[in-house]
């Protein structure tokens, strides 16, 4: 596979929250869809797996009402969703094993968001929400550092091989020091960000969906594209469904 890394616009993060208005929730309500127990000392909102599509799903696999969203680590409307969303959406929705939550990584800001990408996937299912959520919390230390960096930096790194112009992105924006607090040891979050099977899946999941999702985030309620992107929007969204 052909990886294209686009320049990122560090003056204006375009992309972030000016995807088109997709079908929104027209007619009446659902009716209400009953919960499903998790298996016997298990929690929906603890249980995480990888996808078809490559994207990182929680709770129940077989739940009735599936939310979807593309997003970008690098997004402040993405990171708002994340930090106001995320804890009414697993314990109110997911672990009542109605709704599950699938999270794909769509690289609107090219590599910068695929380093972040790569390193978040890194730990395997079980870190993998915790770290979303707190690479969310501190985006705008990593907000400030985009910011702060010079032109000759982008020409430099578009010279180089894309995974070696990801690892720089990931060192100039402290996410190699930022995984390593959590748990993730530096020499296997290099090894994640030289693993060039990891990067193609990521690159291919932003392809796959380019023609869908055109800003970030990008919100699908059982492959409907909903007309939200924020919290208060999603919700009712999943209450029109029956949740």
């Amino acid at each position: 596979m052909r990886i294209a890394l686009p320049l990122l616009p560090l003056l204006l993060l375009a992309g972030c929250g000016g995807g088109d208005a997709g079908s929104g929730n027209s007619g009446a309500p659902a009716q209400k869809v009953a919960a499903v127990a998790a298996p016997a000392g298990t929690n929906w909102a603890e249980t995480v797996s990888v996808t078809p599509e490559g994207g990182y799903r929680m709770g129940n696999p077989d739940a009735p009402i599936k939310l979807v969203e593309y997003g970008s680590r690098t997004c402040p409307t993405c990171g708002q969703f994340g930090r106001d969303s995320v804890p009414a959406l697993a314990d109110t929705y997911v672990a009542s094993g109605k709704v599950s939550y699938e999270f794909r990584d769509f690289a609107v800001h090219g590599a910068p968001d695929l380093a972040a990408g790569l390193l978040g996937r890194c730990g395997g299912t079980g870190p993998f929400f915790p770290i979303l959520d707190q690479m969310y919390a501190n985006q705008n230390a990593v907000l400030d550092k985009l910011q702060a960096l010079p032109e000759s930096f982008q020409a430099q790194v578009q010279q180089m091989p894309p995974a070696q112009a990801v690892s720089l992105w990931a060192q100039q924006l402290g996410y190699i020091d930022f995984v390593k607090q959590r748990g993730i040891p530096e020499a296997k979050a290099r090894q994640c960000l030289a693993d060039q099977k990891g990067l193609e899946a990521l690159v291919k999941i932003t392809e796959e969906a380019a023609d869908k999702v055109t800003g970030t985030p990008s919100f699908f309620l059982n492959d409907n594209k909903l007309d939200a992107v924020n919290w208060t929007q999603v919700e009712a969204a999943l209450r029109d469904a029956g949740a």
